[in-house]
């Protein structure tokens, strides 16, 4: 790995938090946002070249601090001040800092500004994008081509997003006992999100990004460290180490993708399948059972398989059952379809994706098209299988998604004039 992207790395990773400690000590979102932005542009200058401080983090606080502080001496900012004082209001407060809530200058704030970011007076989509702004540290243009919207609509909603835990009075702190759980949940689901769109990026040339499901990683093991006791922030981390075990076999040298069922499992990382598979064991023993631990339990039933044709379907089968009771929805039942298809025969399989055809919730979603597809060719109906992987190709905005869907579709034309 080149200087510079070791330095890339690293400046993505401390992002959230030194934004976290500036945003503790200030209160100014906005304002802390761009000084950060400033710091990381000058990171990113001079340590390949002068090389890196002996304390990243804290050149970048104090770099950053001291934007702050440059801009706050500005003619215009000093009126806002001015203002502020004389009708006894914050300037410009996004968040308040929190009494008592003093931490040390090590202290990773992370955590406590993804909590920030799930604030109940946002939306989920809201959730999502502020926290893949300020902690995933994607930029407006990034966040909007995984949303597939324009980027100025994204920059309105993150804007929005702000203004609204301006509103909402949030104090930079970890949330009271009452309303932790409930908020809890929500972070779980924004940082699934996340890893999940690292792990197959919606638009552009790549598959995956690595720099967020590393993120997203690092925040669930934060999570654990700091709820050992609560099930689902394990089975979340459970489900997210056995599948970014996968990584190194899910593409080739090319970047084509390659399908877990034919995948070089000696490429899985077994180091990190059996810390996987120990965490969510111990979990599945104590705690009581949700969804992020019945995902995780599948993942798990994968990566025993030694082999493909060696994976014990029926039991996915009872596991994806058992997680369309206690948590229904329709990516649940594309699944279990494939796990229908396996077990009892493709037609029985695509029986059961007929349900979802009329599910709003899946209009242009490519992988109905795409699991209809793979249950078809399982079915011996090569033409049928070739226009469904077509649609599904149609649909993707992944290019590797697209290029894979179109290869199968070729290969069942090929299939079709051979039967033919």
């Amino acid at each position: 790995m080149r200087a510079d992207d070791r330095v890339e790395d690293l400046l993505r990773a401390l992002a959230p938090q030194v934004l976290g400690a500036l945003v503790r000590r200030h209160g100014q979102f906005d304002a802390c946002e761009d000084a950060v932005q400033e710091a990381l542009l000058a990171a990113a200058v001079q340590w390949p070249e002068e090389g890196m401080p002996d304390n990243p983090r804290s050149w970048l606080v104090t770099v950053a601090s001291r934007r702050l502080i440059d801009q706050w001496r500005g003619e215009h900012a000093r009126r806002e001040r001015e203002v502020a004082v004389a009708t006894r209001e914050p300037a410009d407060l996004s968040v308040v800092p929190a009494p008592g809530e003093e931490r040390s200058p090590g202290q990773d704030d992370t955590l406590t500004l993804l909590f920030l970011c799930c604030h109940p007076a946002l939306s989920p989509p809201s959730q999502v994008a502020l926290t893949l702004r300020a902690v995933g540290g994607l930029s407006t243009a990034e966040i909007a081509r995984a949303f597939l919207v324009p980027e100025a609509t994204m920059a309105q909603r993150i804007s929005r997003a702000k203004q609204r835990v301006k509103a909402a009075g949030a104090r930079f702190a970890m949330p009271p006992q009452a309303e932790r759980e409930t908020r809890l949940r929500a972070v779980l689901h924004v940082l699934y999100l996340v890893f999940n769109e690292g792990y197959t990026t919606t638009s552009g040339p790549d598959l995956q990004r690595a720099d967020l499901t590393g993120e997203a990683i690092r925040l669930a093991r934060g999570l654990r460290r700091m709820l050992p006791d609560d099930g689902e922030a394990a089975g979340l981390l459970a489900l997210m180490l056995l599948t970014d075990a996968r990584r190194p076999a899910r593409t080739r040298p090319d970047g084509a993708l390659v399908p877990l069922a034919e995948q070089d499992r000696a490429l899985w990382d077994r180091a990190i399948v059996a810390e996987g598979i120990e965490l969510i064991t111990e979990t599945l023993a104590r705690a009581p059972l949700g969804p992020y631990q019945l995902q995780a339990a599948i993942a798990a039933v994968h990566a025993e398989a030694p082999r493909a044709e060696d994976t014990d379907w029926p039991q996915i089968l009872a596991l994806y059952r058992l997680l369309g009771r206690i948590a229904p929805n329709p990516v649940t039942t594309l699944n279990e379809a494939v796990a229908v298809g396996m077990v009892h025969g493709p037609r029985a399989g695509l029986d059961l994706l007929e349900t979802l055809t009329a599910d709003d919730r899946m209009t242009g979603h490519h992988r109905l098209d795409a699991v209809r597809a793979h249950l078809l060719e399982m079915a011996g109906d090569h033409e049928a299988a070739r226009t469904a992987y077509r649609s599904a190709a149609r649909r993707t905005t992944s290019l590797p998604e697209q290029r894979y869907l179109e290869t199968r579709a070729a290969r069942m034309a090929e299939a079709a004039r051979t039967d033919s």
